[in-house]
């Protein structure tokens, strides 16, 4: 079993910046690739960014690509997500997930977080 934990959402005005993290605990000796995903109100959870357990593979989302950054500490079983250049439409909860595979998709993954709120206001 692995317990993910994220922090770091808030309220920013658009434009500007947040950095989520999530802290991983339980069985992190194995393998995982790290993935976040968001869900606004009333919309399906999608995919936001995903990272390789040795951080050689990434893969982002369109939306956010050139905004956001991905990355990993495995030494402190921690990923982040920098967000910049916030947009209103980047509003929703922010899930971390862990897998075994970097997959886009969030049926390959088997762990996940509680959330972290992210209000961007315009």
């Amino acid at each position: 079993q692995v317990q993910l934990v994220e922090s770091g959402g808030g309220l920013v005005q658009a434009g500007g910046s947040l950095r989520l993290s999530c802290a991983a605990s339980g069985r992190t000796d194995s393998s995982y690739a790290m993935g976040w995903f968001r869900q606004a109100p009333g919309k399906e959870r999608e995919f936001v960014a995903t990272i390789s357990l040795s951080g050689g593979r990434i893969y982002y989302a369109d939306s956010v690509k050139g905004r956001f950054t991905i990355s990993r500490d495995n030494v402190k079983n921690t990923v982040y997500l920098q967000m910049n250049s916030l947009k209103p439409r980047d509003t929703a909860v922010y899930y971390c997930a862990a897998g075994r595979a970097t997959t886009t998709n969030s049926l390959g993954y088997n762990y996940w977080g509680q959330g972290t709120q992210v209000t961007v206001s315009s």
